[in-house]
């Protein structure tokens, strides 16, 4: 795999991508493909000016901004298709009347150039398997030839537009060593920041459950001080190895809390103390605290 060249996504230069990773090396840059799109507006504005200069289509084509390319770094299909003509290389609509008259078996092909809105990427044969060289990826991935035929209609479903690619690729080096060995994928890329977006959303969901969970805790805490002190003790005094244990150790506490404060209460009741809790009355703090905790950390 460490073989295959796969050009990974840098702003919205997929089609330099595209081609790059069709041609399995640095061949095109975006001052390359800005040449091209130029070339192409001005032949098209000589065409335009044929029907005169002074009349409005003309006028109109001049304010029009480039149909070629944009600031983003997006090309067309008419710049790719000038690329690759360098190259002796053709597209050719997967779809197209044309093609499907050759009822030609996609696994026969070298490779196929998707594109869906502004996003083109290219997938390859090299040797005897079938690669997605995506930008978007993290590395190639690799396509099973059963597996073709599926991923290429998955993608017409999804409003891919796919070119066939007509000619004599240039040989590269990926080329020449999977024609002599098949390579195996024990785990498939990842899209691109896909990680690093995960982490991020956990640390956000973390961070939102833990401020949910003060809030809550701050609640419980106001309607019931002695279950606090009993968390507060089982935390303290023995090491948690879970939350599960930690409900029950907390609750173990408390209804020593609560035994101690009733024999205190009955000892002292004419001395001002609180009123005594009824084992009821107790044991229903027990299951509010019981439900509320597990609503904050298990749900």
């Amino acid at each position: 795999m460490d073989s295959i060249f796969h050009e990974k996504q840098e702003g919205s230069l997929c089609a330099q991508h595209c081609l790059n990773n069709l041609l399995q090396g640095e061949y095109f840059t975006p001052v390359d493909l800005s040449s091209i799109a130029h070339q192409l507006d001005e032949e098209e504005r000589m065409r335009m000016a044929e029907g005169g200069m002074a009349s409005e289509e003309y006028r109109t084509f001049l304010q029009q901004p480039s149909g070629n390319m944009d600031d983003s770094g997006f090309f067309s299909i008419q710049v790719i298709s000038n690329a690759l003509s360098v190259w002796g290389l053709e597209l050719m609509l997967f779809n197209s009347r044309e093609y499907q008259s050759l009822m030609i078996n996609p696994i026969n092909e070298k490779a196929f150039i998707c594109n869906y809105k502004e996003h083109w990427f290219t997938i390859r044969k090299l040797g005897q398997q079938w690669f997605n060289l995506n930008s978007l990826l993290t590395g190639p991935e690799l396509i099973s030839d059963t597996y073709l035929a599926l991923f290429l209609a998955q993608l017409q479903q999804e409003g891919y537009s796919i070119f066939v690619i007509r000619g004599n690729l240039p040989e590269c080096e990926a080329e020449q060593i999977l024609r002599i060995m098949r390579v195996q994928q024990q785990q498939r890329p990842r899209l691109i920041g896909e990680d690093e977006a995960q982490t991020s959303a956990g640390r956000s969901a973390a961070l939102t459950q833990t401020e949910m969970g003060f809030g809550v805790e701050d609640e419980v805490v106001d309607e019931d001080e002695e279950l606090k002190r009993a968390l507060a003790l089982s935390r303290q005094d023995i090491d948690v190895e879970d939350e599960e244990a930690d409900l029950r150790r907390a609750i173990q506490l408390s209804m020593q809390v609560g035994n101690v404060r009733s024999g205190s209460q009955e000892a002292g009741s004419t001395g001002g103390q609180k009123e005594m809790l009824t084992a009821e009355e107790l044991r229903k703090r027990r299951q509010a605290y019981f439900d509320r905790y597990v609503q904050l950390h298990v749900c």
